[in-house]
């Protein structure tokens, strides 16, 4: 079982607390993969919301005319899937381990029992997501609007 201290590192689960930690601890999959080997691709289902605890991972997309468009790249502390599983729809990005990767996957059946079953503790994870992703989002316009600036 992964300790509760090494879960609180992960930007996601930092402000849950101890009886939260153990819950998630008792369910969580730690798996390993490889530089180069495939997380998940585009089109497929979702396992479930991974927590990289160690290593990088690409997120990227192929292009209509076939060119791989790298969308972002991933360290410790960063979690992908999250809208696979949000939206209940299969993945629409691959993300592959760029270096030698840890995570830590919260499978899609937990998460969909807890958002049922222990409301408090799936308050703090989608506030915690909503915050990230709205951060991510500002960040992007500003690039977005400085390249058109700078164009």
């Amino acid at each position: 079982m992964i300790k509760p201290s090494v879960l609180r590192q992960q930007v996601l689960l930092e402000d849950i607390d101890e009886a939260g930690l153990q819950g998630i601890a008792g369910i969580i999959k730690k798996l390993s993969f490889k530089k180069g080997d495939c997380l998940f691709k585009e089109k497929e289902e979702t396992k479930g919301l991974y927590l990289i605890n160690s290593g990088k991972v690409e997120i990227s997309k192929v292009t209509p005319n076939g060119w791989k468009q790298t969308l972002a790249i991933l360290t410790k502390g960063h979690f992908l899937g999250e809208l696979s599983i949000l939206e209940k729809r299969r993945h629409e990005a691959t993300a592959v381990a760029i270096e030698n990767t840890e995570v830590f996957l919260i499978p899609k059946e937990y998460f969909e029992k807890m958002e049922k079953e222990n409301l408090s503790l799936a308050f703090k994870i989608m506030k915690k997501l909503l915050i990230i992703t709205s951060k991510n989002l500002r960040r992007m316009n500003e690039k977005f609007l400085n390249a058109l600036i700078s164009y």
